[in-house]
């Protein structure tokens, strides 16, 4: 028995997009060694992120091909009991520079967005209406969890994920849900900066400090002051805690400018930045190709683009669980099917946007007609002899 076509077409799809990804993955590596040659910096933390996105992509993949479902439950239950046991005692893994800062609260409202996704995940590639509606509990319940920690935003971001895995169940076309998910991210970061810019009316202004802190403010303004005066280098990886004045002032600082996209520019210039812009649509990208249902890939997208808001805003990414559980959902979500699924081909087929080709549909058919006449047996030859 050969595999069906579908199957080859999505071991080359996932083969480009694996060797997309190693090459972004390796300039990231490279240039933040660029970045740090011939001065004093620390380049050990965005090596260590990148490191974390890997194995967890990796493992995710693995263990997203034999056990897809199990694999995202435990990721779940784990992500929400390390959020849960790091309000005593801090997140483990941080590359900051004290041990309990601001920026652990973002951190866990990370870990539980991630373990809201992690669960809607499951749920969608769960077979039993029990078990899906378990795991949305679950999901939901890691929601009302962030509520208990006084994190605002972590619940709104993780009811977010668990509306939009609701909405993914009745959706075909990923390509559109995963571009809104990209539109979204844009506009976070832009906000961002023209907040750090004073470029937004004077009212919405006041009200987002009010939001943000009036310190997470001005450290905005370093990071943007620092990007245009060191802007193709920038002025090192973890140098900023040196080169911000409003961090030198601040007692119990983490050294961070709490805005990955800021920091990116601040430390690593306008390449870093892109490089960090690429890194996340290489992600999306990857699930675009993903032979997975569209419900699981919308989910772990939404999941996803919550995670890079709460980083646009948020030191999440100086954590190491944060970006191994990013890398790890991800996996997940783009794990191929096993060759003898009976729906491989069929999710295979619709994995560029639900498109199906007319040598697809002749494929299909074909393959159809062959289980058809199995099924049947050897017809009788009524031939007179």
């Amino acid at each position: 028995m050969t595999a069906p076509a579908g199957a080859y077409v999505a071991r080359d799809r996932g083969n480009a997009s694996d060797g997309a990804g190693a090459v972004i993955l390796a300039a990231c590596v490279i240039w933040s060694m660029v970045s740090a040659a011939g001065r004093e910096t620390r380049p050990e933390g965005v090596l260590l992120a990148l490191l974390a996105v890997a194995a967890g992509f990796a493992c995710g993949r693995i263990c997203g091909t034999l056990l897809p479902v199990a694999t995202a439950t435990a990721a779940a239950v784990a992500a929400l009991v390390m959020a849960l046991l790091s309000r005593g005692r801090g997140m483990p893994g941080a590359t900051a520079a004290v041990d309990i800062a601001p920026g652990h609260t973002g951190a866990a409202a990370a870990l539980l967005v991630l373990a809201a996704g992690s669960a809607c995940c499951a749920a969608a590639a769960a077979r039993r209406a029990p078990l899906r509606l378990a795991l949305r509990l679950l999901a939901f319940g890691t929601a009302c969890a962030a509520l208990t920690m006084r994190s605002g935003a972590g619940f709104v971001a993780a009811l977010g994920v668990l509306l939009c895995s609701l909405a993914a169940a009745r959706m075909r076309r990923r390509l559109l849900g995963l571009a809104g998910f990209a539109l979204v991210t844009a506009l976070v970061v832009g906000a961002s900066w023209a907040v750090a810019e004073e470029a937004l009316p004077d009212g919405l202004m006041v009200s987002l400090q009010g939001q943000l802190t009036g310190n997470r403010v001005l450290l905005w303004e370093d990071a943007v002051t620092l990007a245009k005066e060191h802007p193709v280098l920038g002025v090192g990886p973890d140098r900023f805690a040196e080169m911000s004045p409003t961090t030198q002032q601040t007692l119990r600082s983490d050294g961070k400018p709490h805005s990955a996209p800021l920091q990116q520019a601040a430390e690593q210039g306008v390449v870093g930045l892109a490089l960090l812009g690429a890194a996340f649509g290489w992600l999306l990208y990857v699930l675009w190709r993903s032979p997975r249902s569209t419900a699981v890939v919308l989910t772990a997208g939404a999941a996803l683009t919550a995670l890079a808001a709460l980083a646009s805003v948020g030191n999440a990414l100086s954590f190491t669980p944060v970006t191994a559980g990013a890398g790890l959902l991800a996996g997940l979500a783009s794990a191929r099917l096993p060759i003898g699924d009976g729906r491989a081909a069929s999710d295979t087929a619709g994995a560029a946007d639900g498109i199906r080709t007319e040598g697809d549909e002749d494929a299909g058919r074909s393959a159809h007609r062959t289980r058809t006449e199995a099924e049947r047996g050897p017809r009788a030859d009524h031939t007179p002899l």
